[in-house]
């Protein structure tokens, strides 16, 4: 008999989450299906018994994939079945990795899978912000060693009210979207998108989800308990050495305390004299085979030496490695055009981390196709960050886009896309290649994409500035320092990694990992007004390189105008298979798209100049003008029959002109008036038949009338 164990959460708005082990992929270590109304997600884990040899890290890996079937879908392609996954689910992924990774123990090595499947849902409400609860309680009803439970919400505002965990069509609404991850005492992941926030209206959208985020932990230990599985499996990973860890403290860390108060701005330098300490201790070690056992653990007491003495220089002296002090930006140089190929170019440096960013202006020929499972249309403005290996100096093939590449570009493109004009018809598409890095290159990217996106001519509504705050904690946040414009070892050797973007008004995205226990919402507070500061004297000097968008684009980027129609004439201008439309690009060298919104046709023209554009709009007006008696027409002649000529005054629209029309002088024969086929005459529509809808033209009423003899 199958005895499922199930837990409940009611949410604050009457919404039921429940969390059901015991039924399904009982074979793995841990599985749990959540479900909230016909949303369901299965999340399992699996841990190896033990670790490989020579691994000292965590290697955790989670998947989370959607199912077409899951909204009754079918995958598009030939093949008929899921594929990679796409961006949302790669996001999605590091939203539940950042979170789950630091909770692991430090001595734990051994592989953890985490997969989490939808395969169900209505459409309404939004399956990440489940994700994260579903694969915090499969770790708590396995065996696994972990620090949690965790769990995730999103937090949307919405009419100036907090709503968490909302539907897809109540988050279109919001001026405020950010999901949080937590445990019942600690935030340990934030990240979202705001409409230039203040720092405290951010802080109270963090408060907002953590309460929530207490009850779904609970209802996770009162599962584990259910369950039995409050005791966890007993590993171990690492081999230690007590002597040979007190002899390198003993030997090394004094060296490389120097090392870290030396203050070198130089990064290699440091690494390098950091490194010739650790190299020096491994040449006292006369016998080969010896130094060569006992080389990784070696490496491992060393990099513990290496991270105590940067962070006993901070908190004990107030020096940083590179000499600044905790609240000092690294110098910044940009320029801007750097680049006369793409419509917009730039280069942002700040101390070691150097961003050269691009924009390229598109037509809707150019928008990117979105066809996730609960997620269908169009992205007009794209964001690309690449991170090539020589940017740090490694010496090995760059692989193509990888996870990491992915979230950094997501970061950039939700600091700068609320800033783009309204309704502006142009698809834009910023790439940022990181030519050097030393801490945060995300934030150098929004510097540059902002400076790149002025060059162009796009007429944003105000710059973008980013920055990355760090910590060095210790005693559970009694004694911190919160540093500004982290290096890269502040980052990989510190307590917190804090990404923050916005104008001179507000935050308008922002990103925090948190690696240790005990982050009060004082530091917090302290790191948002220190960012603040730290952001708006970059933006300062972003502007003194360009203080605001150029008037014009560049003369070869292209030109757009549009023009809307009614409905009814969207067939007119298309033409039989595309007949018209296409002869008008022929003949004029201009792109035309046209497509049916919101109840109108929506015509967008681009082309290199003015001219051509002009060209191709003069012919689509003449198309869905409406034919006026009185007016006059430029009109060719299309076919001279013996009782006058057929003339197309209107594209698509022809009239009669009789040989009486043709002037005042009587005309015998149609030959006589010397017109043929081709031929551009002036003439003047006088009537249009009611029944038959004819035309009738005159170019004789346009002549000076003779006089009459007497």
């Amino acid at each position: 008999m199958i005895n499922p164990i199930v837990q409940s959460i009611t949410m604050a708005d009457g919404r039921t989450i429940t969390l059901e082990t015991g039924k399904l992929a009982k074979q793995a270590d841990g599985s749990v299906t959540l479900r909230m109304g016909e949303t369901v997600l299965l999340a399992t884990v699996t841990a190896a018994k033990d670790a490989n040899p020579g691994v000292d890290f965590m290697p955790l890996q989670v998947e989370y994939r959607e199912k077409f079937s899951a909204f009754g879908r079918y995958p598009g392609g030939f093949m008929k079945r899921e594929g990679r996954p796409s961006e949302h689910e790669i996001l999605t992924s590091r939203l539940i990795d950042r979170v789950l990774r630091p909770l692991f123990p430090d001595n734990y090595h051994a592989e953890v899978f985490v997969n989490v499947t939808l395969y169900s849902s209505d459409g309404e409400d939004m399956p990440d912000a489940l994700a994260g609860l579903a694969a915090s309680a499969a770790l708590a009803v396995s065996d696994i060693p972990f620090h949690g439970p965790i769990s995730e919400v999103r937090v949307a505002r919405i009419d100036g009210k907090f709503v968490v965990n909302p539907t897809f069509s109540q988050n279109e609404k919001a001026d405020m979207d950010i999901m949080v991850g937590a445990t019942l005492d600690n935030v340990m992941m934030v990240e979202g998108e705001m409409d230039e926030v203040s720092e405290a209206e951010f802080l109270g959208a963090i408060k907002i989800a953590h309460a929530a985020i207490k009850d779904q932990c609970e209802a996770q230990i009162r599962l584990m308990e259910a369950c039995n599985t409050v005791e966890k499996r007993e590993y171990e990973h690492e081999d230690e050495d007590e002597e040979l860890k007190k002899d390198i403290w003993d030997k090394c860390y004094q060296k490389a305390y120097e090392v870290a108060t030396a203050q070198n701005p130089n990064k290699h330098e440091r690494i390098e004299s950091f490194m010739a300490v650790k190299e020096q201790y491994l040449q006292s070690i006369e016998d080969e085979e010896e130094r060569a056992e006992k080389a990784p653990l070696i490496s491992k007491y060393y990099h513990e030496v290496e991270k105590e003495a940067m962070r006993r220089s901070i908190l004990d002296e107030g020096k940083r490695l590179d000499g600044r002090a905790t609240t000092e930006i690294r110098p910044i140089w940009s320029e801007v055009d750097y680049l006369p190929g793409p419509h917009g170019s730039a280069v942002f440096t700040r101390g070691e981390t150097q961003a050269l960013a691009t924009t390229t202006l598109g037509t809707k020929l150019d928008e990117k196709i979105i066809d996730d499972v609960l997620n269908r249309g169009k992205d007009r403005f794209l964001l690309h960050y690449n991170f090539p290996p020589f940017s740090t100096g490694d010496a090995r093939p760059h692989r193509g886009t990888g996870r990491r590449e992915i979230g950094h570009g997501n970061l950039a493109h939700r600091a700068l896309k609320g800033q783009l004009p309204e309704n502006y018809p142009y698809v834009i598409r910023v790439v940022s290649d990181i030519l050097e890095s030393n801490g945060s290159s995300s934030m150098a990217t929004v510097c540059a994409g902002t400076l790149a996106l002025m060059d162009a001519g796009v007429q944003i509504k105000k710059p973008v500035s980013g920055i990355a705050m760090g910590l060095i904690s210790e005693n559970k946040g009694q004694n911190f320092a919160v540093l500004s414009d982290i290096l890269g070892d502040e980052d990989h050797l510190g307590d917190m990694d804090f990404k923050v973007c916005g104008t001179k008004d507000g935050i308008t995205a922002a990103q925090m990992d948190i690696k240790v226990d005990g982050l009060s919402y004082e530091i917090l507070e302290q790191a948002l007004t220190q960012a603040r500061e730290g952001r708006l004297h970059i933006l300062d000097k972003m502007l003194e390189t360009l203080s605001e968008p150029r008037a014009d684009f560049k003369a070869h980027a292209p030109r757009i105008e549009t023009m809307d129609i009614p409905k009814d004439l969207i067939g007119a201008v298309i033409g039989p298979g595309g007949k018209i439309i296409q002869g008008i690009q022929e003949e004029t060298g201009a792109t035309i798209t046209i497509e049916e919104e919101d109840g109108r046709g929506h015509i967008q023209v681009s082309a290199s100049s003015k001219a051509i554009i002009d060209a191709a709009m003069n012919k689509i007006k003449g198309i869905v003008a409406i034919p006026e008696v009185d007016e006059e027409y430029e009109a060719t002649v299309r076919s001279v029959m013996p009782y006058g000529l057929f003339c197309e005054f209107l594209p698509g629209k022809d009239g009669l002109l009789h040989i009486s029309e043709i002037a005042w002088e009587r005309i015998e024969n149609i030959e006589d008036a010397g017109f043929k086929e081709g031929d551009k005459i002036t003439v003047k529509l006088i009537d249009i038949d009611p029944r038959s809808g004819k035309f009738k033209l005159s170019r004789k009423v346009l002549l000076e009338r003779p006089e009459r003899r007497n």
